[in-house]
């Protein structure tokens, strides 16, 4: 099995758990043009692929949902044939892809290298029932399988919609091979541009779903500013859409020829958006060579102005070191005319002397004393701001993994339900995993305490809603010492339905309600310190 870890984009990055990817502007070169400009997010996902290369037989695979489409499932037949791997999939449970926006009209199956590279294999159409089959080939040998949501079939790079990825089976067949790859995402609203608005998509039962995929791509191709940077490409892809409108618009369409024509209008499209992208950054290279060059002259010219500024300071300094001689050689002869006024001055000079040293000894002592006193303070500031430096790290490695806020009690992790079976106190193994993770940060620090509190919403009864909260918290308590938190430094709680922080009337207010907070405190850390913002790893909605 290869273990696949996506997380990288064309600027510099610091990999590690502690590092959460922000949003990337891509802009033109001329700033006074109307081309849009666009956000490029990378998204850290991990994935499991097979290495199959070449042999006799087939294997199956399964698909698993993500936590945007949960329900999702599938299973896959990947078999060898001469040249390329025939894989033989179905899906079910699959939602219409225009619940994640407007733009997104169908699903795509990618196959990604160990190297990164994503492979556009297929079309994931929605039948009946919510199901979907699809027959495709790659010359891929090992690679991991996702479906994305897109705007169009011909897209060249996956969404970060990934709603289902392959799961390993017990029989797969397969190589052990464990594999770094590395590979970018397209942020959800990423094909829509800064201040461009995307007209809502009305389908209409009566025409394909190509027509208007057609459509999707050429308005993404234009936002991506293929109507200035690709215009032989977009004004076909144009021409090509108003013939696929006639066709839609006829009495007597032909529902062949319109979704033929309309998978045509798609990759002219595509293709002008991508030349439109290339021509974009390269003027933005060559945007970036120009200013490059003008501040190498501009920094030439400083080093001239500041070396002419020095010869200046030399020569002035030259004629201060002869005055400065010459000062001296009449005070050596002023020196000798009141040498013996010197003899009669010496006893008074030699008083003036011991007072002056006392003076400077007293004056020495004062200093050590301030020296002493000033290092006192300094080391209680150092160690308060130690402890606030430790609480905003913990507080930031913390968010990477749940949502974390910093409060007066401590920094207070909190778990929503979604990582709890159904109305049960079990834990759910990515409750398991979060749970690891952060039972991994607070070994580090023995002196922190862990109180644990559960919480639910106002549905049910009292007393089922106590024991359900009193559960999950004992039960989050109990796996943290089963990962070697000493239970004398954990306690549990839970308080029912009496601490909501949002309300109960709406789906939404009790989905907040049922929570389990770990609040996390300690001398270690001191007081609460303003909150840094880092964004936890985004979990699907549960009911409790």
């Amino acid at each position: 099995m290869l273990k696949i870890s996506g997380f990288t984009l064309a600027v510099a990055m610091t990999l590690g758990a502690s590092v959460q990817a922000q949003p990337q502007t891509q802009a033109p070169a001329d700033s006074n043009t109307p081309t849009p400009t666009f956000r490029v997010n990378v998204v850290s996902r991990t994935t499991k692929a097979v290495s199959y290369r070449h042999r006799s037989g087939a294997t199956k695979i399964n698909f698993q949902g993500t936590d945007l489409m949960p329900a999702a499932a599938g299973e896959a037949k990947v078999e060898s044939k001469r040249g390329a791997l025939e894989i033989e999939v179905e899906f079910s449970g699959l939602d219409r892809p225009t619940s994640f926006g407007n733009e997104y009209l169908t699903y795509v199956l990618w196959a990604i290298s160990p190297e990164g590279r994503p492979v556009n294999i297929g079309e994931v159409l929605v039948g009946e029932n919510h199901r979907s089959k699809l027959d495709v080939t790659t010359d891929l040998q090992a690679f991991a399988l996702i479906v994305t949501a897109e705007p169009y079939y011909a897209v060249r790079r996956p969404s970060n919609l990934v709603v289902l990825e392959n799961s390993i089976r017990s029989d797969t067949v397969g190589s052990t091979e464990a594999v770094e790859a590395k590979y970018e995402l397209i942020d959800r609203g990423g094909y829509i541009p800064t201040g461009y608005k995307f007209d809502p998509v009305i389908l209409n039962a009566k025409l394909p779903l190509e027509f208007f995929e057609a459509r999707n791509a050429v308005r993404i191709a234009q936002s991506a500013g293929a109507e200035r940077y690709a215009a032989t490409s977009y004004q076909k892809a144009v021409s090509q859409m108003d013939e696929a409108d006639a066709l839609a618009t006829g009495r007597h369409e032909n529902k062949k020829s319109l979704v033929a024509l309309s998978r045509e209008v798609v990759q002219t499209a595509e293709d002008a958006r991508e030349i439109a992208v290339k021509h974009i950054d390269e003027e933005r290279a060559e945007a970036e060579r120009r200013a490059g060059s003008h501040r190498e002259a501009a920094a030439t010219d400083r080093a001239n102005a500041e070396s002419r500024r020095r010869a200046d300071a030399e020569a002035a300094t030259d004629d201060a070191v002869r005055q400065r001689k010459e000062a001296d050689r009449q005070n050596l002869d002023a020196q000798a005319a009141a040498q013996q006024a010197a003899g009669a001055q010496a006893d008074a000079e030699r008083d003036r002397n011991d007072a002056r040293q006392k003076q400077q000894s007293a004056e020495a002592d004062s200093d050590r004393n301030r020296a002493a006193a000033a290092s006192s303070d300094n080391q209680l500031q150092q160690a308060i701001q130690d402890r606030e430096d430790l609480r905003a790290r913990l507080l930031q490695q913390f968010n990477l993994i749940l949502e974390t806020r910093d409060t007066a009690r401590g920094l207070v992790v909190n778990m929503s339900d979604v990582l709890f079976d159904s109305g049960k106190y079990t834990l759910r193994p990515l409750a398991r995993e979060k749970l690891a993770k952060i039972s991994g940060i607070v070994l580090a620090y023995p002196s922190l305490r862990l109180a644990v509190e559960g919480n639910t919403d106002s549905v049910g009864t009292e007393a089922f809603n106590q024991d359900l909260s009193e559960k999950r918290a004992e039960g989050v308590r109990g796996y943290l010492t089963q990962q070697g938190i000493p239970e004398t430094s954990t306690t549990s709680a839970g308080f029912g339905k009496t601490r909501p922080i949002a309300s109960n009337d709406t789906s939404e207010g009790r989905q907040q309600n049922r929570r389990v907070e770990l609040v996390v405190s300690g001398e270690v850390i001191g007081t609460k310190i303003v909150s840094i913002v880092v964004q936890p790893v985004a979990s699907a909605t549960s009911p409790q």
